[in-house]
């Protein structure tokens, strides 16, 4: 006996907009499925309602811990939130399917004992063997309902000696229609599909049944998801009307795509959130990101926050044909919230990038750090304070695209000697004389300015003025070599900036390195 879920409707308003996003742990959060997190939030927020996390751990043998801590741990740094899940107290839990199993049993009974479901005992040989033959007169597989008709006695005996068995759903062979909340209209005929598996046995549902169950039991009113479910959704239909549920509202999203038009993979750049945030992929970026992947407010404005987004979104502008990842457009749209931070945010976004490669080593209870030179070599015992890392990354933050850069761009801010080709040195057609020449004539001009002057303001008034006399309005002839014998790179930040945080001591010993090389 089902008992009369009426009561527990007093923990929810009428008309009460409920959506859940459901992952299975079986692996990473993916782009995709934090899509589906984010468009189940953004409804939700928008018509007040309450956003159930449920974790659908069905599947024993590749559902992990880790990958559900990852999720919840991904959605949190999204900034996706929840009313109801399993990390926290709620009416309708518990909120992991294999918490669930007597609840499930219970329908699963009632649908055995209404003769709406059978069990199965056909081997894997029998049904493959069915399987083609159908094949090969040209009809759809599906299961002939062989056992259907077996008598109870049969089955208690069949039970009782253990002989393997599934429990299978009768589909009704009739064509199921429902309005599509994105897509319109849909028909499917379930004569093509065969009496659905539901369960292995009354302790081993299977998703089609468990999430039919779920919905019910709290109080889900929309279903919102990837059209990849879409074939699930009769089936689904079919046995919420046998178990005399409500129905229910559904919203199938369009598929996230490659460039190439084909369903996105890894080979097209997508990870899992975390390795996003393990990039240096800002929060902000991502929800801002994968809220156009099939969205479109309709206007021309792209920079949306989390509470403009719920402010604005609507199901009704979710676009029925597929979304392509640009990863260009991820990463330029990532450097512009790079841009809007403050740099001393910024700069504790970067410090653990830093630490890792092994540049800093962090001095405990102090605002300061010491200088790992060359890669993990124990720190030499230099200090750098955060003040002076902050000037590191500010001269980055406008070309940074993603905060794990800050590595490849500052690393000659970290480096004792630095390794380069002289080749680097020279600007146009200099030869080595002209471009040692140059880089005596920084080295005369920049052992003149005091330490305390050793200013990026006053070393490009003074640098620029001698630039412009000896290159004859190139200014190249002077500045190049110096900012290559200060980085070691061919693109790099001003030598200006660079000589400034590097400090005159650390300038001048670069300048004779680099006029060691053009002449050793």
């Amino acid at each position: 006996m089902i008992a009369d879920p009426a009561e527990e409707f007093k923990f929810i308003k009428p008309g009460e907009v409920r959506t859940r996003f459901a992952p299975s742990p079986t692996g990473f959060l993916h782009v995709g499925t934090a899509r589906t997190a984010l468009f189940n939030f953004l409804f939700t927020k928008k018509n007040q309602g309450s956003f159930v996390l449920r974790i659908e751990d069905t599947d024993k043998e590749r559902s992990r811990p880790e990958y559900e801590k990852d999720v919840v741990e991904s959605l949190k740094w999204l900034g996706i939130e929840w009313n109801e899940g399993p990390d926290m107290e709620g009416p309708f839990g518990p909120y992991r399917q294999s918490e669930r199993k007597e609840i499930y049993k219970k329908y699963l009974k009632k649908l055995l004992d209404e003769e709406k479901a059978y069990y199965c005992f056909c081997s894997e040989e029998e049904l493959e063997a069915e399987r083609q033959y159908q094949l090969s007169i040209g009809e759809a597989p599906r299961y002939s309902r062989k056992c259907a008709g077996l008598d109870k006695a049969t089955v208690k005996k069949c039970l009782k000696e253990g002989k393997k068995s599934v429990i299978r759903f009768k589909l009704d062979g009739r064509k199921v229609g429902f309005e599509d909340l994105i897509k319109g209209m849909l028909e499917f005929d379930t004569s093509l599909m065969g009496d659905l598996v539901i369960a292995k046995d009354l302790d081993s549902p299977l998703y089609n049944f468990a999430v039919v169950v779920d919905d019910f039991e709290m109080k889900i009113s929309h279903i919102i998801r990837g059209e990849d479910l879409l074939p699930n959704t009769p089936r689904q239909i079919l046995l919420q009307e046998a178990l005399g549920f409500n129905p229910l509202k559904y919203a199938h999203l369009p598929l996230i795509l490659g460039k190439d038009r084909s369903k996105l993979s890894k080979r097209h750049g997508a990870v899992s959130i975390s390795e996003y945030k393990k990039e240096g992929y800002l929060p902000e970026t991502m929800v801002n990101f994968i809220a156009f992947l099939g969205w479109n407010p309709g206007t021309e404005k792209e920079i949306y926050s989390m509470n403009a987004l719920i402010k604005e979104f609507s199901i009704e502008r979710v676009q029925k044909g597929g979304a392509i990842f640009n990863v260009k457009k991820l990463d330029s749209l990532n450097g512009f919230y790079i841009r809007q931070r403050k740099t001393e945010k910024l700069t504790e976004f970067c410090i653990p990038y830093l630490m890792e490669k092994g540049f800093i080593v962090p001095q405990a209870g102090q605002e300061e750090f010491l200088i790992a030179q060359n890669y993990n070599i124990p720190a030499t015992g230099e200090g750098i304070t955060f003040e002076k890392l902050q000037k590191i990354i500010g001269i980055y933050q406008e070309r940074m695209k993603k905060l794990s850069e800050i590595i490849d761009l500052t690393h000659y801010f970290f480096e004792g000697k630095l390794s380069y080709d002289k080749e680097l040195l020279k600007w146009g057609e200099m030869g080595d004389r002209e471009t040692d020449k140059s880089l005596d004539t920084s080295q005369k001009i920049l052992s003149k300015i005091k330490e305390v002057n050793f200013t990026k303001e006053n070393l490009e008034s003074r640098l620029l003025e001698e630039a412009e006399k000896i290159g004859k309005g190139d200014r190249g002839v002077l500045l190049w070599p110096l900012r290559a014998a200060l980085t070691g790179e061919k693109a790099s930040a001003g030598p200006f900036e660079v000589a400034e945080i590097l400090g005159k001591e650390k300038t001048l010993k670069r300048i004779k390195e680099a006029r060691e090389l053009l002449n050793g």
